[in-house]
């Protein structure tokens, strides 16, 4: 019956890299190679810091912050009422966890990005300028083409903090373990869920009872597991990259 939660887990990570992800390259492009000199030594410093955070400080602001917002202002009574006879709507969701799990691995991803952009041979860049190719195009297409293995590490390092995540999203996503569906409609992403890492936390305290600890175990090897295999996926992705320039 663990379905729920590895659903929950798929959807939690899987939103936040992709949101991450994309938001974290284009904040990298900038800060490498558009960014004022000025406004890099200052936002240089707070990523970096915002990377350090603990979960708990993220989880807490979601809670008084986005969770009321979310229960107040999206969910409006009809849909309270429409799912109330399965589930109940509160603020605490899947879309919760997704914003602030984004939150949380973004500076990671951008710390990544952003050494790896400055690691291409700026005479690449140079050359095609010297073209006449403009600099937006000639960043995109060289520079962060040349990138992709820091690009590939980057998302690997963040889905596996994705992955783990415990504190923060047993604060905010729910604790209940429910599959969203997503034929549900617009109430799917306001429904609340529980992934795997925040199941393990909630029930740590039954490890006494030996059918719970072998359930408990068994949650944390679909964890290990699946960490192996995004280090393999991401060694695999690497593998065709090796012609270019930077590593990761």
């Amino acid at each position: 019956h663990a379905w729920p939660i590895i659903w929950a887990t798929l959807l939690v990570t899987g939103g936040a890299t992709l949101i991450s992800f994309v938001s974290s390259l284009f904040v990298a492009v900038f800060l490498v190679e558009f960014a004022p000199e000025w406004i890099r030594r200052i936002l240089e410093p707070v990523v970096r810091l915002l990377a350090s955070v603990p979960s708990v400080i993220f989880g807490l602001v979601g809670v008084l912050v986005l969770v009321p917002y979310i229960g107040n202002h999206i969910i409006t009574d009809g849909d309270r009422r429409s799912v109330s006879y399965i589930i109940s709507l509160s603020g605490y969701s899947l879309l919760a966890g997704i914003i602030i799990l984004s939150v949380m691995i973004a500076p990671l991803m951008i710390a990544v990005f952003s050494d790896g952009l400055r690691s291409v041979p700026r005479g690449w860049i140079e050359g095609s300028l010297g073209l006449g190719i403009n600099r937006w195009r000639t960043f995109w297409k060289i520079g962060v083409r040349t990138a992709r293995p820091a690009l590939v590490a980057g998302s690997v390092l963040a889905i596996a903090r994705a992955l783990g995540e415990a504190v923060m999203l047993a604060m905010v996503t729910g604790g209940i373990g429910f599959a969203p569906n997503p034929a549900d409609g617009l109430i799917f992403f306001v429904e609340p869920t529980r992934p795997i890492a925040a199941t393990i936390l909630q029930t740590s305290e039954e490890l006494t009872a030996p059918a719970m600890r072998q359930t408990i175990f068994a949650m944390a090897s679909i964890l290990l597991f699946s960490a192996a295999m995004l280090s393999l996926a991401g060694w695999a992705i690497k593998q065709p990259m090796k012609r270019y320039g930077v590593r990761a």
